[in-house]
C-alpha cells in the first residue's frame, strides 16, 4: 500500500517514477520443461536503405511454462519481431532463443518442422481459406502432415468441440463471424497438440463482446490443457484480462517484465505508464476546478491521494481510516480494482488543514502509522 500526494496546481500531476526506471529479466537459466522459451540477448536488424534498424536489443527473458504471458508496447516496439523468433518465422540477428531449454537455431529442416508442430499460432485476420469449411481448415495441418484419414477426423471433431463450434464443421468462413472465424483459427493453432499458443494480435480485430469470449477461451485452453500461451497485444486491457506475466517493450528493448499486478499497481518505465493512463481515471472536473494553486494561509481543506499499488496483503480499511481522520474527512473520489487477487486503486480524500504546512499535523502522523507518507494541498 502506497500513499503517493502530488502537488495539485490547477491540475493533477502524476507522482514522478523512481530513477531506475527499468526492470530486468529475471536471472538464471531456463528449465527444460515443455512449454518454456528463453530469450538471451536476443538483438534483430534489419537492412534499410537509410541502414540498419533496431527491431530488437539484447532481449534476456525467460517465460515459464504453462502460464500466459503477454507482451505488449506501441507500434514498432518490437512485439510482432520477438513472438515470431519463438518459431523462427524471424531469425535473430544475435543471440539465441531456446524452447524447453534447445537452441532452435541449431535446428535442421526436419526439426524445424517438428517445431513448428509444437507451437501453434492464431493471427489477428484469422487466415483461413474461404473455399474450404470449417473442418477443412481445420483438418489442413495434419493433412500436411500425412495423418491417417480417421485420426484427423477424430482429432478435428476434438478441437472444433473444445473452441465451442458444434455444428459448424461443414460452414464456409463467409458465413460465420469475427468470433467464429477466430475460433476456427485456434482450433487450427491446436491440432497438433502444441505445448505453446502464439497469439499475434488475435483480439484486435474484433468487438469488446467478442473479444471477452475469445479472452476467455483462451484462458480455459490454457486451465485445461496446462500449454503455454504468449500473446502479443497493444491493449492493457487484455494483459489484465488473462495475463499472469507481461513484458513492456520499447523501441525494442526491454521497459520493465514482471507480474500483472506488479506492473499494473506500480509501472516504473514511462511507456507502461503511457499504456496504462486509458485505465487510470484522472482527477473528475468539477473537483479540478475547484483547486487553488497554493493553500492559503489559513484555515482551508487539503487533498490527499491514497494510492494501492496491490503488494502486501493491504486492502482499503475505510473503518481505520475514518476513526483515524475523524468526521471531518470526506471521500471525494474512488477507483479500485482487483488484479490476480490483489486490489489497486486510489481513494481521493478532502482533510482539514492549516497553514501553508501540514506535515506535522495529526493526520499526517496518523497516515505515516499506516505507511502513508502525507503531503499539504
Amino acid at each position: 500500500m502506497i500513499l503517493t500526494n502530488a502537488l495539485l496546481r490547477r491540475g493533477f500531476l502524476p507522482v514522478a517514477p523512481p530513477g531506475d526506471t527499468t526492470t530486468a529479466a529475471r536471472d538464471g537459466h531456463a528449465q527444460a520443461a515443455a512449454g518454456s522459451v528463453r530469450f538471451e540477448r536476443v538483438s534483430k536488424h534489419y537492412a534499410s536503405g537509410a541502414g540498419a534498424v533496431q527491431a530488437l536489443s539484447d532481449i534476456d527473458l525467460d517465460i515459464p511454462p504453462g502460464g500466459i504471458f503477454g507482451i505488449i508496447g506501441r507500434s514498432g516496439a518490437g512485439k510482432s519481431t520477438l513472438l515470431r523468433t519463438i518459431n523462427r518465422l524471424e531469425a535473430p540477428t544475435g543471440g539465441r532463443v531456446l524452447v524447453d531449454g534447445q537452441d532452435i537455431a541449431a535446428l535442421d529442416e526436419s526439426g524445424l518442422v517438428a517445431l513448428r508442430r509444437r507451437i501453434g499460432m492464431i493471427f489477428q485476420h484469422f487466415n483461413l481459406l474461404s473455399a474450404k469449411t470449417v473442418r477443412e481448415n481445420v483438418a489442413l495441418p495434419l493433412k500436411v502432415a500425412g495423418a491417417p484419414r480417421d485420426a484427423i477426423a477424430r482429432r478435428v471433431d476434438e478441437v472444433i468441440a473444445l473452441v465451442g463450434l458444434e455444428g459448424k464443421h461443414d460452414t464456409y468462413p463467409g458465413r460465420l463471424s469475427g468470433g467464429q472465424k477466430q475460433r476456427v483459427g485456434i482450433a487450427r493453432a491446436l491440432v497438433h497438440r502444441p505445448e505453446i499458443l502464439l497469439c499475434d494480435e488475435a483480439t484486435s480485430a474484433l468487438d469488446p463482446e467478442t473479444t471477452q469470449s475469445i479472452l476467455q477461451l483462451l484462458r480455459d485452453i490454457n486451465q485445461r490443457l496446462g500449454l503455454t500461451i504468449v500473446l502479443i497485444t497493444h491493449e492493457m486491457r487484455v494483459i489484465r484480462e488473462i495475463c499472469d506475466q507481461v513484458l513492456v517493450l520499447e523501441r525494442g528493448a526491454i521497459a520493465e517484465t514482471g507480474p500483472v499486478w506488479q506492473v499494473f499497481g506500480n509501472p516504473l518505465h514511462a511507456a507502461t505508464q503511457a499504456l496504462l493512463a486509458p485505465l487510470t481515471p484522472g482527477l473528475p472536473e468539477d473537483i479540478a476546478a475547484r483547486l487553488l494553486p497554493e493553500p492559503p494561509a489559513g484555515p482551508h481543506r487539503r487533498i490527499a491521494e491514497l494510492r494501492y499499488s496491490g503488494s502486501g496483503d493491504h486492502t482499503p480499511d475505510l473503518a481505520s481510516l475514518a476513526a483515524g481522520l475523524g468526521t471531518d474527512a470526506q471521500l471525494l473520489h474512488g477507483s479500485l480494482d482487483r488484479i490476480q487477487g490483489r486490489t489497486q486503486g486510489k481513494l481521493l480524500l478532502s482533510l482539514a488543514g492549516t497553514g501553508a504546512h501540514c506535515a506535522d499535523a495529526p493526520i499526517s502522523r496518523y497516515l505515516k502509522t499506516l505507511g502513508y507518507v502525507a503531503d499539504s494541498y
